[in-house]
């Protein structure tokens, strides 16, 4: 499990060690330079400060810098004066400081913080000559301690070099992906475009014409016994309610943006009752068994069930034409059960072929909204389709079994 506070652990780790690095050397080196206590006080005072400045050197490295390089110079005139040596070692905290103004303070300030270190240091070894007696003063080995110092900040700047060159590489990864989903986006829209014109062009006319050879029949519904001109209602309202349907499809295909709004309300489990008599009047037999708790899923829940049950019904026309159908529903442990189970077929039915598209489609529906679904053939013979919908109440899937 990811632990959000280990980044930080390891960093405060790292200054650690870093602190350690830079004041060990000197505290030992001091016990062979100067043991006596005014240096050991002056030292300690030092590596107090020292430690605190490295610590914050990341986030403010100028102010790391600045208050470093005032407590060495100070602390080397004071013990000076008092003719009290300090340890060479105790530069080293500098060299640490001064990388962190290369690799994380602003290009410029780091050249005028390097400017102005060197400034401090010829200003300390002047007051230094001013205050400390003869054979205290610093000269040649000065300069020897500090020159190798800017090594330090020409390695931070090269790492802050380094770093805006991966940010940059990174940024150009980010365009370039950005880039690809953008013409990947315009290829579906143009695919989509492409759908709907084949669509319209099969489907629709096929659709439009089927209405018209309805509403044909109907104007000679006096010639026809009621039985029929009941059928003839039924085929021309579904012709006319598919219709609709195909052409709120198409103008989602046709828009790029896929935000195309629905041209009628958006169907529910409100309009089971319409479906189970188109149904009926079809030749299948309903028997649904839904509890009212269904009507609390959310809208897109809801068009998931009506969608499943509309194509379940379907599928038993097709395949077992008078067959009975039972629709159950229920809630249960935050998720909403569905299960559509279909009798066996008549003996003498011929088995049509399918090509499962409508399964396909219903599962990735239902996936998509954190479900499940499964199909199988049942003992009896018939067929059974089960999904789990989240409710919102509900935070987590079960997959039927």
């Amino acid at each position: 499990m990811f632990d959000a506070s280990s980044p930080r652990q390891a960093v405060g780790q790292v200054d650690a060690a870093i602190v350690a690095a830079a004041l060990v050397p000197a505290l030992i080196d001091q016990a062979t330079t100067d043991t006596s206590g005014a240096a050991w006080l002056g030292l300690g005072l030092y590596c107090a400060v020292a430690a605190g400045a490295l610590a914050v050197r990341r986030r403010w490295p100028l102010t790391a810098l600045g208050c470093l390089l005032t407590a060495l110079a100070t602390t080397e005139v004071v013990l000076a004066a008092a003719e009290t040596k300090l340890s060479p070692l105790a530069v080293l905290p500098l060299a640490f400081a001064l990388h962190a103004v290369g690799a994380h303070a602003p290009p410029r300030r780091s050249v005028l913080a390097l400017a102005g270190g060197a400034a401090l240091t010829v200003l300390g070894v002047g007051v230094n000559h001013a205050t400390a007696p003869e054979g205290w003063r610093g000269g040649s080995d000065v300069l020897a301690l500090v020159a190798p110092l800017p090594a330090a900040w020409a390695l931070g700047l090269a790492a802050r070099g380094r770093r805006d060159l991966l940010a940059a590489a990174e940024r150009r990864a980010d365009d370039a992906e950005r880039d690809q989903r953008l013409r990947a986006e315009r290829a579906a829209a143009a695919e989509r475009g492409r759908i709907a014109r084949d669509m319209h062009d099969v489907a629709a006319h096929s659709l439009t014409l089927l209405v018209v050879h309805a509403e044909t029949l109907r104007a000679r519904a006096g010639e026809l016994p009621p039985w029929a001109r009941e059928d003839i209602d039924a085929m021309a309202l579904a012709g006319r309610r598919a219709t609709a349907e195909m052409r709120e499809l198409l103008g989602v295909l046709r828009d790029e943006s896929g935000r195309a709004a629905p041209r009628g309300p958006t169907p529910g489990l409100d309009r089971l009752p319409e479906l189970v008599r188109e149904a009926e009047r079809a030749g299948t037999p309903v028997r649904p068994r839904l509890a009212p708790e269904l009507g609390r899923l959310t809208g897109p829940a809801q068009l998931a069930a009506y969608r499943l049950f509309q194509e379940c019904l379907a599928n038993a026309r097709r395949h077992a034409p008078g067959a009975p159908v039972w629709l159950d529903g229920h809630v249960a442990d935050g998720l909403a059960h569905v299960t559509v189970h279909c009798g066996a077929p008549p003996a003498d039915h011929l088995p049509t072929p399918g090509a499962g598209s409508g399964l396909v489609g219903l599962r990735e529906r239902v996936t998509a909204l954190g479900g499940a679904l499964a199909a199988a053939p049942t003992e009896d013979g018939g067929f059974e389709v089960t999904a789990t919908l989240p409710t919102p109440e509900g935070s987590h899937v079960a997959t039927p079994g």
